[in-house]
């Protein structure tokens, strides 16, 4: 039986991580602490139908969230190849971030028990986390439905 996590809190320091990035860099949290506010966004996976809407959306208003003061952070459990393959076929102007242990995805608590076709296993629950300039999460959309989504992030951004 697999054990819940719990989201991290609004108002709490977000957990740090260092990824390895389509960049060929590994990131950190820590890197844009005091510099850029953090739009984090988990997905299930590179091939889904809806990751591939959800990652084409932040692309195509990507300029209006770096307007705001922020970056664009991807990550999927997928490795780099698959990361580097979604980047290039859809011209993802944001770093892919590579969580193959899955140990960011439990700190954030978006690692969960899914069912498909009666099937049972472990992924990425499709969830946003807004961390702001201090470390801290500013927002977290749960179950991220894709349609309106990023729209509605970039608008809690630019109503702060």
């Amino acid at each position: 039986m697999a054990t819940a996590t719990l989201l991290p809190v609004i108002g709490k320091p977000a957990p740090d991580f260092t990824l390895p990035g389509t960049s060929g860099q590994d990131v950190s949290l820590r890197l844009y602490k005091g510099k850029k506010t953090v739009v984090l966004y988990f997905y299930p996976n590179d091939e889904a139908p809806g990751c591939v809407k959800e990652a084409c959306g932040f692309r195509d208003l990507t300029p209006q969230f770096e307007a705001a003061g922020a970056v664009i952070l991807g990550v999927s459990a997928d490795p780099i190849e698959s990361h580097q393959k979604l980047l290039t076929k859809h011209k993802l102007p944001f770093e892919l971030l590579s969580d193959a242990e899955a140990g960011t995805s439990k700190a954030y608590g978006v690692w969960k028990q899914k069912n498909l076709y009666g099937k049972k296993f472990m992924g990425i629950e499709r969830t946003t986390f807004i961390i702001d300039r201090t470390g801290r999460i500013a927002q977290i959309y749960p179950k991220v439905k894709v349609e309106g989504h990023v729209a509605d992030v970039l608008g809690f951004l630019t109503e702060e």
